[in-house]
């Protein structure tokens, strides 16, 4: 009887593992109209993604260059181009787009797949992070140099720009007297990411040129609090993810004159306060670091369930690195290169909700961002959703299969997946 039992309860056990459903969202970046907007939306039922068909999942498909971009002009007077970077809204009841070749955040409710507001900050929308309290979204406004902070309200769909919150990134001193932006301190100060830890309070501030701000986002304006320069922190970091009390940030590469390179910090949370910290504290804790040619540019990662490992995804090298974010140690690297690509580059990725799968945006070999033409580290052969098996409880996976993505003008391939996102329904 116990044995039947026990049968049973694993049985029922792997069942509700299978069963919980949701749906993977993937956002190609190449335009759909003329004038450069536009983009795809693919949603995928996860049901679909578990077995040993996935590479033939049939997602819904949605144009953001018709309705979305009608709400847009109707909305800012302009064309929103290339969406970028995507979460959705802790509740999930939204979803956050931003457009890299703009300034446009578009918010889209999530059950509908309704475009219902579109802010235009400026320049360019890089990233725009939801707060876990659900009270606002802060964005990163990469050449305006900007932090910008929209207040929510989810339930009533009400999306308000604040620009009294905006701060500056290039312009002025931080509260140590130092010069901002510097040809040696911080390069550049083009934000890349924004990523909040979960009291909502600081956001960590990835900067293209190198260094980093911890900004504390409820005052207003927005102030720093903590500031590194680009000998502490290296350029083109996008990675934030919260574990075991660590805001874990990495850097990378891509850029013309750094196009390899793959670093990952993680900083003590319980160490910073409201009041300005001196420069280049609270330390941080360098996890591990690889350079060289065709073998690093990290970019995207993510936790298991439970937290307990940080796979961290390299693009130029093919591969995942895995993290134990108990001891800050390097556990395990797999390769994703195998019969299914000789060239995936992994970028951005999310786990189902039973931790038994990774999804992974896969670029395509023409890639729109975060490319050095020179050295294509962003271009791969596979572009679209790679569905990575996870064995050892984390700490290892297998790429099971591609479900392809492709957009054809004039016999070549465009598409160039990017954002994703994983959404229980």
């Amino acid at each position: 009887m116990k044995s039947i039992l026990l049968i049973c309860c694993v049985v029922l056990f792997q069942l509700n593992g299978r069963a919980r459903p949701h749906e993977v969202w993937l956002f190609d970046q190449s335009g759909t109209r003329p004038d450069g907007g536009g983009g795809t939306l693919y949603i995928y039922d996860g049901a679909e993604l578990q077995g040993n068909n996935a590479h033939a999942a049939k997602p819904e498909v949605i144009d953001l260059g018709t309705t979305a971009h009608a709400v847009a002009v109707a909305q800012t007077g302009s064309t929103p181009v290339r969406p970028h970077m995507f979460f959705f809204n802790r509740s999930q009841t939204y979803g956050v787009l931003a457009y890299v070749s703009t300034g446009h955040v578009l918010f889209i409710e999530a059950k509908t797949r309704t475009p219902v507001a579109f802010i235009d900050v400026g320049e360019q929308a890089h990233a725009a992070f939801p707060a876990a309290n659900e009270q606002y979204v802060i964005v990163a406004n990469q050449n305006g140099k900007k932090v910008h902070r929209i207040w929510t309200d989810y339930e009533q769909g009400i999306f308000l720009h604040d620009p009294a919150a905006t701060l500056d990134l290039a312009s002025g001193v931080t509260p140590n007297g130092l010069p901002k932006q510097d040809p040696v301190l911080r390069p550049d100060n083009a934000p890349i990411c924004l990523n909040l830890d979960s009291s909502s309070r600081f956001a960590f501030v990835t900067l293209r040129g190198g260094g980093l701000f911890v900004v504390d986002v409820k005052t207003t304006p927005m102030s720093i609090v903590a500031e590194y320069d680009a000998s502490v922190i290296h350029p083109n970091g996008c990675i934030g993810v919260e574990a075991a009390g660590k805001l874990y940030v990495n850097s990378g590469g891509g850029g013309a004159t750094n196009p390899y390179e793959s670093d990952l910090y993680s900083f003590p949370l319980a160490e910073f306060t409201p009041t300005p910290a001196p420069p280049n504290t609270p330390l941080r804790k360098l996890v591990f670091s690889r350079d060289g040619f065709g073998v690093a540019d990290s970019h995207g990662g993510a936790l298991t369930k439970g937290s307990r490992y940080l796979w961290v995804a390299d693009r130029a090298a093919n591969l995942m690195t895995v993290v134990d974010t108990s001891t800050d140690l390097v556990v395990n690297e797999f390769s994703l290169i195998s019969g299914r690509s000789a060239d995936p580059t992994p970028d951005l990725m999310d786990f189902s909700p039973d931790g038994n799968r990774a999804y992974v945006t896969l670029r395509g070999p023409n890639p729109l961002t975060g490319n050095a033409p020179s050295v294509n580290n962003a271009a791969g052969t596979t572009p679209g959703l790679g569905i990575i098996r996870v064995t050892e409880g984390g700490r290892n996976g297998v790429l099971q299969a591609i479900a392809p993505v492709s957009r054809i003008i004039n016999g070549v391939e465009r598409a160039d997946p990017h954002g994703i996102g994983v959404r229980m329904k």
